[in-house]
């Protein structure tokens, strides 16, 4: 998971950017140039997930507001060092989604900032049920028929771009920013191809009814469905 980070006090930077590294969240230090720059840039498929960590600064709430301004729907945490309710309902009008105090654990801001996303896809739940498969947004390996199957970090990264968006077409090129965007070392985007073959084939050799829950379509991208594009939300109808 790739996170921007604004965190302008050098010293608590780098022992905020461990936290992350932790729990397998990839921060991209930015400075407060940033918000001055073309941020509608953020509105490009794949991007759009890509939350934002703002320590509380002066300019935070116009910080927001830049970026609710630019039309970004990134997920937006705010950290501040002391509880304050009016400063947080500011942000939390302004557009931010959620507002903590720190220090915080990364396995807590993990879980938070995939409760904003999944909730932006329109998924309340954990996890969601598509046929055979029970996708969980937690990080946890897929269920298919029962069983866990395991998929890489990478496969996972992938699969959970698929399972946001269980039933439309997500284009590799969407695939390919939302994993490998902020990469210093991007590979050639065939390799979105071969990770999505490997997917497929653990996916449909593990489903008891050999369906292809991921389809080509061609000219366009992928899609993850079940047979009649049945998608139900865990826990609830």
């Amino acid at each position: 998971m790739h996170i921007y980070l604004y965190e302008p006090r050098a010293d608590r930077l780098n022992g905020l950017m461990a936290e992350l590294r932790s729990a397998r969240m990839k921060p991209v230090p930015i400075q407060e140039a940033f918000f001055r720059g073309e941020l509608g840039l953020l509105n490009r498929s794949g991007h759009e997930d890509r939350p934002f960590l703002l320590a509380d600064n002066p300019e935070v709430l116009e910080q927001i507001t830049a970026l609710r301004t630019a039309g970004c729907t990134n997920p937006i945490l705010v950290m501040r060092d002391f509880r304050n309710s009016r400063d947080t309902a500011a942000a939390l009008d302004a557009g931010a989604d959620d507002d903590i105090v720190i220090p915080v654990k990364a396995i807590e801001l993990k879980a938070r900032i995939n409760a904003v996303t999944r909730r932006s896809h329109g998924h309340a739940a954990e996890s969601i049920e598509v046929g055979e498969v029970v996708a969980y947004f937690d990080g946890r390996d897929p269920e298919v028929s029962g069983a866990t199957v395991k998929l890489s970090r990478r496969e996972h990264a992938i699969f959970q771009q698929l399972v946001l968006n269980a039933g439309r077409v997500v284009s590799k090129g969407s695939i390919y920013d939302a994993v490998y965007g902020m990469s210093e070392d991007q590979p050639f985007d065939k390799v979105i191809d071969v990770y999505i073959c490997k997917i497929r084939k653990k996916i449909d050799q593990a489903a008891d009814s050999g369906h292809n829950y991921i389809e080509t379509v061609h000219g366009r991208g992928y899609k993850f469905a079940a047979a009649a594009d049945a998608l139900v939300q865990a826990g609830g109808m």
